[in-house]
């Protein structure tokens, strides 16, 4: 389970473990917003959501674009595959690493089903999607943080 950190102005940050969520309380850096009704943790009721107590300034987080990361094109495509529209489990890269595709890019990943002999992803394979036959239902695009935030839709 994830607990979900509020700067002190309420705006998420991040997540963390409930473990470390416990270990802010101890040293009076955050305070409980949120918590399970019941359950219990030590001292403290179990934390859905923690406030920081000071405000933490964000330059960061406004100066470059989140970092790639499989999680956030799934997160970003809100787990719909680019091929088909259905439930995406993995990440294709539009142009394959071998023909010269990124990496890691999120203007060259998209989400995909998988899994599957008949997914996209495999049928698809080593190929750009026109050799394939197939067709992109919307762009890569490099997301903002607020897409990739925790109380994002997706």
């Amino acid at each position: 389970m994830r607990v979900l950190v509020l700067n002190a102005s309420y705006e998420p940050l991040h997540t963390v473990s409930v473990p470390h969520a416990i270990r802010m309380l101890l040293r009076r850096v955050a305070e409980i917003h949120e918590s399970d009704t019941g359950a219990g943790y030590g001292l403290f009721p179990r934390p859905r959501s923690v406030r920081l107590l000071r405000y933490v300034v964000m330059k960061w987080r406004y100066t470059q674009p989140p970092k790639w990361t499989r999680r956030g094109v799934l997160k970003r495509d809100n787990h719909i595959c680019a091929y088909c529209g259905r439930t995406a489990t993995t990440v294709d890269h539009v142009t394959p690493i071998s023909r010269g595709g990124a990496r890691t890019s999120w203007l060259n990943t998209v989400a995909a089903c998988g899994g599957t002999s008949r997914s996209c992803n495999a049928r698809k394979a080593d190929r750009l999607p026109e050799e394939a036959g197939m067709r992109l239902r919307y762009a890569p695009r490099v997301p903002s943080w607020d897409d990739l935030s925790p109380l994002a839709v997706g």
